[in-house]
């Protein structure tokens, strides 16, 4: 496991984050719908929040996505993520069945449009 130095963003914990996190630009995929959300404050820190309801599936499908989400976010947030913004990721029903390199284009092409 990675610690949190090395992903380059820390964890979105509180309710009230990701419900500010709405108020932000919107991406959706078939696999995914993320959320950007420039904080405008002075920390210049990423930060992530995942989302799964209960809609896409069990407990052990919910947690498979989680982490399918955070090796993205592993992957790319660091590099290719907004600078003091929230990114929330809301796993959609189609995401688990998803490949995983599918997942990897649509996550870098949404970071583009909306980080930019």
């Amino acid at each position: 496991m990675t610690d949190r130095a090395s992903r380059g963003y820390s964890v979105i914990t509180k309710r009230s984050d990701f419900l500010a996190a709405n108020r932000g630009k919107r991406y959706a995929t078939p696999g995914f719908v993320l959320l950007v959300f420039d904080r405008r404050d002075d920390d210049p820190a990423k930060r992530l929040g995942i989302t799964i309801t209960k809609k896409v599936g069990n407990a052990v499908i919910r947690n498979r996505m989680r982490r399918r989400f955070r090796e993205l976010a592993a992957e790319m947030l660091g590099k290719m993520g907004k600078a003091g913004a929230d990114h929330i990721l809301i796993g959609r029903d189609g995401g688990i069945e998803r490949d995983f390199g599918a997942l990897r284009m649509e996550m870098a092409k949404a970071l583009a449009k909306l980080s930019g």
